[in-house]
């Protein structure tokens, strides 16, 4: 009996974080405008925004977007939202996309669903970022969700040890793991591997960005810095919108030797 209850009780938070979700796409949809041209993210939450952004579509919204991954595309295609690319359309107005932690800052966490290269580079050429999530995603300091960090194949365990000497040296420490699907290593859109590190807690976001970075077999990180402009969060008391103290974008995510 009490595993019955435990298992409904776990359905019904799933339920309601789908929920929110779809309520968080729902708001960020009035952002959008005719004739935009529309960067669109990767993830659960973004799915529920495409699915939306469709049923516009299917009445008479025109729009062009363009897809941060191959997932993202196929959904689009199947539901008739019209696409572009980035070589195509290289300046964007929108780009609206999830995220897996944001703090007050409006600095992101990205990268659960392994699209954060595309997704940045996506952000980078728009105007405007938007993110939509559940209450969930926002935390007082950025770490709680592992940070994805993009590698290249070759020198894969160089990398690795450079990435865990890199967080010693700014005090910070957990485990860094390959991430795997159906037993074999994940392998993104661009063809890299995602080493996901648990560093608990990042109180320094930029110094760490910068570590990264300085290791030649790190292609890119899940840290979004100063491309943020709004959040649009779905709690149990409704839509918040957060935006960003900063002007997006008046930063970049490492400083320029």
């Amino acid at each position: 009996m009490l595993g019955r209850a435990r298992n409904q009780r776990n359905r019904g938070k799933s339920v309601d974080a789908r929920q929110l979700k779809v309520e968080a796409a729902r708001a960020a949809l009035v952002h959008v405008s005719d004739g935009m041209r529309l960067g669109i993210g990767t993830g659960t939450t973004a799915d529920a925004f495409v699915r939306l952004l469709a049923e516009k579509v299917a009445t008479g919204l025109t729009v062009i977007g363009v897809p941060t991954s191959e997932r993202t595309a196929a959904l689009c295609r199947e539901l008739g939202v019209p696409l572009s690319t980035l070589e195509e359309t290289p300046e964007l107005d929108l780009t609206i996309d999830g995220a897996d932690e944001i703090d007050p800052a409006l600095t992101l966490i990205k990268g659960g669903g392994g699209a954060l290269l595309r997704e940045k580079i996506v952000a980078a050429a728009s105007k405007r970022m938007i993110v939509i999530a559940d209450q969930s995603k926002m935390v007082e300091t950025l770490g709680r969700f592992p940070l994805p960090i993009e590698v290249n194949k070759f020198g894969l365990r160089a990398t690795e040890i450079a990435v865990r000497a890199a967080a010693t040296g700014l005090g910070l420490a957990g485990p860094v793991t390959l991430r795997m699907t159906g037993g074999q290593p994940f392998v993104t859109d661009g063809g890299h591997f995602i080493l996901d590190a648990s560093f608990g807690r990042i109180p320094d976001t930029r110094a760490l960005s910068n570590a990264l970075f300085a290791i030649p077999g790190v292609v890119e990180h899940g840290l979004f810095i100063g491309l943020a402009s709004t959040a649009i969060i779905a709690g149990g008391d409704g839509i918040q919108t957060v935006h960003a103290a900063r002007k997006p974008g008046s930063s970049i995510d490492h400083d320029v030797a």
